[in-house]
């Protein structure tokens, strides 16, 4: 079996004003479903790099991303072409300090906030589901979270 494509993802989140933490989840181009800001791995650009301008581009967030991921899910991409490409995508939590109201990807996608526990509800990939109910359970116990969350 060939190695998965490299994909990142920022996992954009932020406290709600009852101190809920929530994930900014937006849709994705082709089949509308619920997904995390996502893209290939970008030459010359660290991943958590190019995972902010992923979150950027696809949700118009703005904000402070970890350098540490905070764990990776497969999925299969189907191309353009019709063929398949097995790919492990890299997760990037960020703290969202602005939504933009003009973004690149506006006209394509939706964007909407999710508590953890509907996000791991509405993705069908199930290694992502379990990593977003994890941090529904303990945010704080999470590496890649901990400083974030503290400076949030």
């Amino acid at each position: 079996m060939t190695e998965p494509a490299e994909q990142i993802a920022a996992l954009p989140l932020r406290y709600s004003s009852k101190g809920e933490l929530q994930v900014l989840m937006v849709t994705s181009r082709e089949t509308g479903r619920w997904v995390m800001p996502k893209g290939w791995t970008m030459d010359g650009k660290k991943p958590w790099a190019a995972a902010e301008i992923e979150a950027l581009e696809e949700a118009g967030a703005k904000g402070r991303i970890s350098r540490q991921s905070i764990g990776s899910y497969h999925y299969d991409k189907v191309m353009d072409d019709g063929s398949v490409v097995h790919c492990r995508v890299r997760v990037y939590p960020m703290i969202v300090q602005k939504l933009k109201r003009d973004w690149k990807e506006r006209k394509e996608r939706k964007r909407r906030w999710f508590s953890a526990k509907s996000a791991a509800k509405s993705v069908h990939e199930p290694e992502l589901a379990e990593l977003l109910r994890r941090i529904d359970r303990k945010p704080k116990k999470e590496p890649a979270l901990r400083d974030l969350l503290k400076a949030a």
